[in-house]
């Protein structure tokens, strides 16, 4: 039996997936087999494994931490919001039904044998197990037939430790507050507080610790400075979403879909010096960028609407005109075509015509295509013919498919109307730096830039780098002696 550590929060986006990671860098530098756990997660961010199952990337960026190849057992329920009331429902990697968020919360209860026999998985497997709950465990309304938080500690018989975010203020409230709200046997198993996202002089922050421990009768392990890594965000509240930016040497947008997904595939290009990413919903922040990114979507019927009722789609086309490229990847890809017919209701039905670039019909089928995949690029025509021939790895995630079910190279240039319309049904496809880098060179080459400050960098040992700071981070200011004494590691 493997030890085990639960980190829940006073509510969502306060930190838990990052404290997770870096707990899970921290046990594996340690010399103990670690993984994360989390038993249902929301999110339109996913992953695609080895064996073709899908599940939160969260859990693969904590399993990445870790040092471990990411497994559905990591992730069995993930929750895909398709519109405002329901999600699709993904239960061990594959779709069940999308379903109304009241029809789920009578579901879940049936989930937890499968939940259980994932995390007896990894109990057999690993030394230790890092579990992380999801928004807060305070909320009354919901506490029926929990399985994501104190239900779920319970259930693995986990010590939990509470983090509130700092950053947001009223942090003595989220953590007293959530304590006062709970049982008596979950307050139990509250064994420590920790204050994320601290900025300033800690002196000043220690006399309403003194006090936060005194009313909840609960030792503060830690009290964690707002750290500055390039680690992937869990969900859209992801802060990048919404940073405003200006424009860079080379200026590159990403179109904010209301129900965009894997918004993570165009992180690298923030990592190159020069290179501005700005993500945008606005058709006055769309301005004249180099390129242009539609990304992968939940529900790309209706995001394709949003973009032609509030002129995006418009834009789009008038600055390709002007010799922007204009990049399609999974969804996006499918917007780019004639037209997407979702004959079976797998999204929310009907269809729809698109932007006209590709001479491609795309029909939502009844099963969803997931997939790992890999090879070279074949001949690429255009502004990017330097990608031809290079090697690429990512994944698959989608519904539509051509009525043929034929699906062309990952990544092709179409010249039905412009040499700049790129396509691509793969995830992950610019991790590999090669691939960013030659993009960027391109469009800084057609436009005369100055590339000298631009260079070619190897991402993974890059993100190793942050996993490392954000670990080295969280061990100079949380009592992992502590931790470790609490989850009876000796």
């Amino acid at each position: 039996m493997a030890y085990r550590i639960m980190i829940q929060g006073t509510m969502s986006n306060v930190g838990k997936s990052l404290l997770v990671a870096g707990l899970a860098r921290i046990f594996a530098k340690d010399g103990y087999k670690t993984a994360p756990f989390k038993s249902q997660n929301m999110a339109l961010n996913s992953f695609i494994t080895h064996d073709g199952l899908e599940m939160g990337r969260a859990q693969v960026v904590q399993a990445e931490a870790a040092g471990i190849v990411p497994e559905v057992y990591m992730n069995p329920v993930l929750l895909k919001p398709v519109n405002e009331m329901g999600s699709q429902v993904i239960v061990n990697g594959k779709p069940v039904c999308n379903m109304k968020a009241k029809d789920y919360f009578k579901y879940k209860i049936k989930l937890v044998p499968g939940i259980m026999e994932a995390f007896n998985y990894l109990d057999k497997k690993f030394d230790i197990v890092v579990i992380e709950g999801a928004g807060s465990p305070a909320e009354i309304n919901l506490k029926d037939n929990d399985i994501v938080n104190m239900g779920l500690a319970e259930m693995t018989d986990s010590p939990v430790l509470l983090a509130g975010d700092i950053d947001r203020g009223g942090v003595f409230a989220q953590l007293y507050g959530t304590i006062a709200l709970l049982e008596d046997k979950e307050r139990e198993r509250i064994k420590g507080l920790l204050v994320n996202k601290f900025r300033g002089d800690k002196s000043i922050l220690a006399p309403g610790i003194k006090m936060l421990e005194d009313k909840c009768g609960k030792p503060v392990f830690g009290v964690v400075p707002y750290i500055n890594v390039d680690i992937e965000d869990e969900d859209s509240l992801a802060g990048r979403l919404s940073a405003c930016k200006t424009a860079g040497i080379i200026d590159i947008v990403v179109i904010r879909l209301p129900k965009i997904s894997n918004f993570t595939d165009f992180n690298v290009f923030e990592s190159f010096e020069g290179v501005s990413l700005r993500y945008v919903d606005r058709l006055e922040d769309l301005k004249e960028p180099d390129m242009v990114f539609i990304p992968g979507s939940k529900n790309t019927i209706k995001d394709l609407i949003w973009m032609r009722q509030n002129g995006i789609e418009a834009a789009i086309k008038k600055v390709n005109s002007k010799g922007c490229v204009v990049f399609g990847i999974c969804g996006g890809y499918q917007m780019l075509g004639n037209t997407i017919s979702d004959p079976y209701n797998m999204e929310e039905g009907g269809s729809v015509q698109g932007l006209g670039f590709i001479d491609m019909d795309t029909v939502f089928g009844r099963e969803k295509h997931t997939v790992q995949v890999s090879g070279c690029f074949g001949s690429i025509e255009g502004i990017f013919a330097g990608l031809s021939g290079k090697e690429y790895k990512g994944y698959e995630i989608h519904m539509g498919q051509p009525p043929d079910g034929k699906m062309d190279n990952p990544c092709i240039n179409i010249q039905a109307c412009q040499d700049n319309i790129y396509a691509s049904y793969v995830h992950g496809l610019f991790d590999n730096t090669d691939i960013a880098y030659t993009i960027i060179k391109a469009l800084a080459d057609r436009k005369g830039a100055d590339t000298s400050n631009i260079y070619n960098f190897d991402y993974s040992s890059y993100k190793e780098k942050q996993y490392d700071i954000l670990a080295e981070t969280i061990r100079e200011n949380v009592d992992i002696d502590r931790i470790y004494n609490i989850m009876g590691v000796k």
